[in-house]
């Protein structure tokens, strides 16, 4: 095995000529290959990010998943990760278990079995991941774990992937441990072993899928834990990894990091993450958060991801620059490709910028990725450390091929893209002239801020479709009866933020139903679920004047004790506890209402006795105009009043206190 030191030494091999304004760069086989490609890839969920895009319009939603998946076409993905819903907040939103207790299975649950089955429709190679982020409450310990009893946790972990199977024939080639939070080592090797018993063997784990490196120790000292997992995954690695990583021979992933937090940065800073991640790091996979943006606004981090989505009432979409940056890389390789070793094929320019060289492992294709991206690296990651920036400046770079490919070659296909910066305009994922090959060199001029891919491959091409819909406000009035959906599916506009909602049906009617009756195990870094409380928003976050209304029942065992409807609601996500908003809690046993202006109900505006109560369907009704707020149950009106506080937008929320079983039909909401 190499030592650290040796990669460090051969990172810094450059073979310059006596010329200031040209380097040359040896690209050579014939000394070996570096690591094995693991391929790119980008998630769904962490949470709901997706939750909009299954109620686009068939052609526009079908386009969408084009630019992901489609091979040729767009971001063209090699693996798709999915979160594995437990019933928690885990971002923008919370995606629903396929066992909210353990005496329940369901497979029809969200909308993820979908997305794994439209990518690898388009995509029949692509590899498919798992990972929860959070997992339902009867998994839970005193600690806060789901380690409580293990072999049923890794039982859960293997129906879901055996549901994939069995229900949507897809075979999950990936699985996760527990998304940013602490591993267990016991949990790992025991997850291990009830996948190979159930039939799952090739079904690879990848851990800890934590921030940093915490598990190399204990790979590098425990066999069975070593020979458990398959490859080391950290988040948000900052293009870097240890010499103890390095050492232990595993696949390393950047198994989840940032597309962009802007468009204009932001595909520069991918397109500077893909190469760097394997130059300075030696990670063979780096996996995006997320692969769609399709959450309202108003919500954490609507600037995350390859693209957004997030109008399906108006089919709306935009085709953002990180897409691009990553078909640079995905459209011209594919896993089992085989990295060039350091100094013979990947590195840094010595005037700023990197490189990586790949060929397929029958060694007929061969592809140069080169990124010279001089934005200040804090836009792209936390530490300001990448030196070779300094001096960055339109260079002349020549590489020389040698091994097999000296002589073979006489031209390369040529794609180019300039991300948008000052003023000068971008350009995406161009296709130029190809480049010449004269006695086994190449030579390129490269300006700052460029990204080239010159290779072999000739199927590379910059899809689009024609007439993106125009973006439009969200449809308002709107009424929803919950009809038209199937049982245990997931009401398309409502955007639970805590707790878990879905449609069910009694006597014919359908409705609906909260479902989550105990606290779930949360995200490590997400601690909304601890609230005792489930809440889902509605609508448009930039709704002033609104007049709101649901139908509510508290029915059969383990329901909550009251449910609310609230307007201008305010947070979502990880913050959703500081929900301010005007909120309307009724309960019906006690025959009583209270209003607030946050979901904790820890600032009250009044409270009061309610005397048309059915103890059957109860209708709540709320309005908001300016200042002045009126609500009422059953026709009844309860307070109209001013409002003491300057709550000025939000959306329509619904939601129980504390957890527990409830009931919402004929919902609607207009203007005022």
């Amino acid at each position: 095995m190499k030592t650290f030191m040796t990669f460090a030494i051969l990172t810094l091999l450059v073979y310059e000529t006596t010329s200031d304004q040209a380097s040359s760069y040896i690209i050579d086989n014939s000394v070996g290959y570096g690591r094995t490609f693991n391929g790119i890839g980008a998630i769904s969920g962490g949470g709901a990010t997706s939750k909009l895009l299954v109620n686009y319009p068939e052609q526009q939603r079908s386009e969408i998943l084009d630019y992901l998946f489609k091979p040729n076409f767009g971001a063209s993905l090699h693996i798709f990760k999915v979160e594995i819903g437990g019933d928690i907040q885990s971002t923008d939103g919370t995606e629903a278990s396929h066992m909210h207790y353990g005496w329940d299975e369901d497979y029809t649950r969200g909308y993820e079995w979908w997305m794994l089955q439209e990518a690898k429709k388009r995509n029949p190679n692509i590899k498919l991941y798992g990972l929860p982020w959070g997992f339902p409450g009867w998994l839970r310990d005193a600690e806060d774990t789901p380690w409580k009893n293990i072999p049923t946790t890794a039982d859960y972990i293997v129906k879901w992937i055996n549901g994939a199977k069995v229900h949507y024939n897809l075979t999950i080639d990936y699985i996760g441990i527990w998304n940013e939070s602490p591993y267990n080592v016991t949990y790992i090797k025991t997850l291990r072993k009830a996948l190979d018993m159930g039939g799952f063997s090739n079904t690879l784990i990848i851990a800890p899928d934590q921030n940093g490196w915490p598990i190399v120790e204990d790979i590098t000292k425990d066999k069975e834990l070593f020979d458990a997992v398959y490859a080391i995954g950290s988040h948000y690695p900052e293009m870097n990894s240890p010499p103890s990583a390095v050492q232990t021979g595993k696949p390393l992933w950047a198994s989840e990091d940032r597309t962009s937090h802007d468009d204009v940065t932001g595909g520069g800073c991918l397109s500077r993450t893909l190469n760097q991640n394997y130059v300075t790091g030696l990670m063979t996979s780096t996996i995006l958060w997320t692969a769609v943006a399709s959450y309202y606004y108003g919500l954490p981090w609507i600037n995350a991801g390859l693209m957004r989505a997030a109008e399906p009432w108006s089919g709306y979409y935009e085709v953002s620059p990180p897409i691009w940056m990553t078909a640079h890389t995905t459209q011209f390789t594919e896993i089992g490709w085989k990295y060039f070793k350091h100094g013979y094929g990947v590195g840094n320019f010595t005037n700023g910028g990197s490189y990586v060289v790949l060929t397929s492992p029958d060694e007929q294709q061969l592809t140069i990725i080169i990124e010279t991206l001089s934005q200040d690296p804090s836009e792209c990651t936390r530490p300001a450390r990448f030196q070779y920036l300094k001096n960055l400046k339109e260079q002349i770079v020549n590489f020389q091929l040698k091994g097999k490919f000296a002589g073979s070659i006489e031209s390369l296909n040529a794609w180019y893209s300039r991300p948008g910066y000052s003023k000068v305009p971008p350009v995406y994922f161009k296709k130029m002239d190809p480049v010449m090959v004269q006695n086994g060199s190449i030579s390129l001029t490269i300006k700052q801020n460029e990204v080239w891919t010159l290779t072999t491959v000739t199927t590379g091409n910059k899809g689009s479709y024609p007439n993106i819909p125009d973006s439009g406000p969200f449809p308002i009035p709107y009424a929803e009866d919950f009809e038209g959906y199937s049982v245990g599916e997931e009401p398309y506009y409502f955007a639970q933020q805590i707790g878990s909602f879905e449609v069910g049906e009694s006597d014919g009617n359908k409705f609906m139903k909260q479902m989550v009756i105990d606290e779930p195990v949360h995200w490590y870094w997400c601690h909304v679920d601890n609230g005792n409380t489930s809440l889902n928003v509605f609508g448009d976050y930039q709704w002033q004047d609104v007049s709101a209304a649901v139908a509510v029942q508290l029915q059969g065992q383990n329901t909550s004790d009251a449910v609310f409807l609230a307007v201008r609601a305010t947070s979502g996500g990880c913050v959703a506890l500081n929900e301010t908003g005007l909120f309307m809690f009724f309960y019906p046993k006690e025959q009583r209402f209270v209003l607030t202006v946050d979901l904790l109900q820890h600032n009250v505006l009044m409270s009061g006795k309610v005397n048309k109560v059915t103890n059957n369907w109860d209708v709540l009704t709320l309005q908001v105009k300016g200042s002045r707020l009126t609500g009422a149950v059953n026709t009844e009106e309860l307070f109209d009043i001013k409002t003491p506080v300057e709550i000025s937008n939000g959306w329509v929320a619904v939601g129980t206190y504390p957890y527990g079983i409830a009931w919402f039909d004929d919902f609607q909401v207009s203007q005022l």
